[in-house]
């Protein structure tokens, strides 16, 4: 019985770990995507308001706002998604394949581009 209820003590353990874990990267992405926006010129705030931050990314990188529309649709939203990731990459003067980091791997990219040297050159998408 004593065993029983180490270990059940060690899963505690290892759940608010876990936990603590998480919150931290949540906090990084977040406070990441606040610096990216602000970067741009976009209120920071505006990384934290859902559906309003999409539109915001979309005017960061220079897409329509009726591509929200798209999102809505499923398999059509993940391909919108990297363009739009890449888009916003290239914005602010990175490759496309830091776009593809930020579409798939968001919440090592987005920290990186918010805190990183990066600068907003301009919304990429403008020109087309």
């Amino acid at each position: 019985m004593w065993l029983l209820a180490q270990n059940d003590a060690g899963g505690a353990i290892g759940g608010m770990l876990v936990m603590v874990i998480q919150l931290a990267i949540i906090i990084a992405v977040l406070v990441g995507a606040w610096k990216m926006f602000q970067k741009a010129g976009k209120p920071g705030w505006a990384a934290i308001i859902p559906i309003y931050n999409i539109i915001v990314i979309l005017e960061i990188c220079g897409r329509p706002l009726w591509w929200i529309l798209l999102m809505l649709i499923p398999c059509v939203n993940i391909v919108v998604a990297v363009i739009v990731w890449i888009d916003v990459a290239k914005s602010f003067g990175k490759s496309e394949l830091f776009g593809l980091g930020l579409a798939f791997l968001g919440f090592i990219f987005i920290p990186i581009l918010g805190f990183g040297s990066a600068q907003y050159v301009g919304p990429a998408a403008a020109g087309r």
